[in-house]
């Protein structure tokens, strides 16, 4: 095992539960030594501060956040996302750091045989290839939406990361801004996440995560959403609104919550808001479905925050 501290004096890769790191090595993606993490306490245990607010170890597994009651309380969408991605046993294994360090799922990169930007290569092959699966909004060199479902949760709550180097980084300082196409993550070498941090939860708060899937089971999501809505004396007073699989890092729909923040909890609202997510979006020639179902998925997700 190797633990925290000397992790920074190792070269290998990583791997706490190896969900993803497994089929990258089986793959022929990923090859040369291991070093298995030796999670400290704290990185296996969800705390919470006097004030409230929370602190999930890098460690705890997908299954574990989900199955959290106090969680579910204070951060409702984050616990729907947590059981709403892969199948139980993988969120049995799964952890909060891996998902959010895990690679693409681009099938180039994920041939040993093609090279790609994130390998080391000149262009992304799926922009001119099959790139279906690919982005919505087309930010950067690299054409293939991030991976992480627990991003996307995390952004819509504002959360910070703690590495073993540094503390305070937003998940979007963490995951870039798309525009870097050789990197899942800004993750300095041999730097490893410890924690997440949770602001403190906002009361009265109604939340739902929902992904759109090309199959019924076990799959990344072509989109998905998370809202987070509070309405008083029906008025959207407080409302944030995140998507995966669109780009290649999670967005913050910041127009279709500005269509909605402020404004009656109505059809109307949330018609402007869902035709306000797709501002920006730039589809590849194969893409374009994406558009049509990010704004299905926030028009959905609002309709049952205000039905809750």
């Amino acid at each position: 095992m190797t633990t925290i501290e000397t992790a920074a004096d190792a070269t290998p890769e990583w791997r706490a539960a190896g969900t993803d790191l497994s089929e990258r090595r089986r793959s022929g993606v990923s090859r040369g030594a291991i070093a298995d993490l030796a999670a400290t306490p704290e990185m296996l245990a969800v705390s919470w501060n006097a004030d409230g607010r929370a602190r999930i170890g890098a460690s705890v597994t997908i299954e574990a956040i989900g199955s959290d009651g106090a969680l579910a309380a204070a951060y409702p969408g984050l616990v729907a996302a947590a059981n709403g991605l892969a199948t139980p046993q993988i969120r049995h294994l799964a952890t909060l750091g891996g998902n959010l360090a895990q690679r693409s799922r681009c099938w180039y990169y994920r041939n040993p045989e093609i090279a790609c930007l994130k390998k080391g290569g000149a262009e992304c092959p799926a922009r001119e290839g099959n790139h279906r699966y690919g982005v919505a909004f087309d930010l950067g060199p690299c054409v293939a939406p991030h991976p992480s479902s627990m991003a996307s949760a995390l952004m819509a709550y504002e959360a910070t990361v703690v590495t073993d180097r540094r503390n305070g980084p937003s998940i979007a300082a963490l995951l870039g801004d798309g525009s870097d196409g050789t990197s899942d993550h800004a993750l300095e070498p041999g730097e490893i996440i410890t924690a997440i941090d949770l602001p403190l939860p906002v009361a009265g708060e109604r939340a739902v995560y929902k992904r759109a899937i090309s199959r019924t089971w076990a799959e990344w999501p072509l989109v998905e959403v998370v809202a987070r809505v509070v309405v008083e004396d029906g008025v959207i007073r407080h409302v944030r609104l995140t998507a995966g699989g669109v780009a290649p890092v999670p967005l913050r729909l910041t127009e279709a919550e500005q269509a909605a923040q402020g404004a009656s909890a109505s059809p109307d609202t949330i018609l402007k808001a869902a035709q306000a997510a797709s501002a920006g979006a730039r589809p590849l020639p194969m893409t374009g479905y994406k558009v049509t179902l990010l704004e299905g998925l926030v028009r959905d997700v609002l309709e049952r925050c205000l039905d809750a």
